[in-house]
């Protein structure tokens, strides 16, 4: 390689290097956490869509997201002089082991079956069904909000 062929790769090579650190998506599961170990430390934390996921910052270096609903998000975290130093896709899924779907004529009602089978909330699910289930949580959330 030619000397000019090097001094035109030092700058190509030293903005790969100094790209954030770009992460395969991280699968979480509904209303499970997992922690995420940083290299750098970080000064702001970026979350695309919060009805889908939640972080919470332990430190400068450690940080958790805990899967909200089902859905996509993106996550990007900068450091104090606003570079971008991790970025990644955030897929939360359903543990789909105790999951069960009963179709009756037509109409989804959806059950988490661990240990025992509960109402739990699913896109495509009857309106009804649904619609039974947010009072229900509504009014556990009012009870618990009143003690």
């Amino acid at each position: 390689m030619n000397l000019f062929a090097k001094v035109c790769a030092l700058p190509v090579a030293a903005a790969l290097f100094s790209q954030a650190a770009l992460s395969a998506p991280l699968s979480v599961e509904i209303n499970k956490t997992i922690p995420v170990h940083l290299r750098s430390a970080a000064a702001s934390v970026v979350l695309g869509n919060q009805t889908i996921a939640d972080v919470a910052v332990h430190d400068e270096q450690l940080i958790f997201i805990t899967g909200k609903t089902f859905g996509t998000t993106n996550l990007l975290i900068f450091d104090d002089a606003g570079r971008q130093i991790f970025s990644t896709d955030i897929l939360v899924v359903a543990n789909e082991a105790n999951v069960v779907t009963v179709n009756r004529s037509g109409s989804n009602f959806t059950y988490d079956c661990a240990p025992n089978c509960r109402s739990t909330l699913s896109v495509g699910d009857d309106p009804s069904h649904f619609e039974q289930y947010i009072e229900q949580q509504t009014s556990v959330e009012e009870l618990s909000a009143d003690n």
